[in-house]
């Protein structure tokens, strides 16, 4: 199991996902660019006290992530509030890559054309979206619950 960010807004959402993803170890792969600095050095600064025990992957782009996992054969997962299919009922791979979007945009029809599946939680009418943090955490549990025994 993976974790992927979509051109990251918030550095103190990305910090949240890489402290979880520490924790949990599951890798992350980060897809540039995005909105902030993210150096190592930059990413201690701001108190990400976790980023040596995280395997971070960065990515100049999408097309070299998504070559990436064409080349691991890692299914990507889309989290979308447009999905059909409730992340509590989709069958997770082991290998499987769940991708965030950004925070201000989610994704680009074209990357989300190229995901192999699509998940959403299911919300209340009228409300957005949850934090990016927290819907990647939801969707990573319930995964890891079915994929780790």
């Amino acid at each position: 199991m993976r974790l992927a960010l979509y051109q990251p807004d918030i550095p103190q959402n990305t910090g949240t996902i890489l402290r979880m993803s520490a924790c949990l170890d599951v890798p992350v792969d980060v897809i540039g660019p995005a909105g902030f600095d993210l150096s190592d050095r930059a990413l201690r600064r701001s108190g990400m006290d976790y980023l040596a025990h995280v395997d971070l992957t960065r990515h100049i782009g999408w097309s070299i992530f998504h070559q990436s996992m064409g080349q691991q054969n890692r299914r990507i997962v889309l989290l979308t509030t447009a999905a059909n299919t409730p992340y509590t009922v989709f069958k997770y791979l082991e290998t499987d890559c769940l991708l965030l979007g950004r925070e201000s945009a989610g994704v680009p029809a074209d990357v989300r054309g190229q995901a192999g599946a699509e998940v959403r939680i299911p919300m209340r009418e009228g409300l957005r979206s949850l934090n990016i943090a927290v819907a990647g955490a939801m969707v990573l549990g319930e995964a890891l619950r079915q994929t780790r025994t």
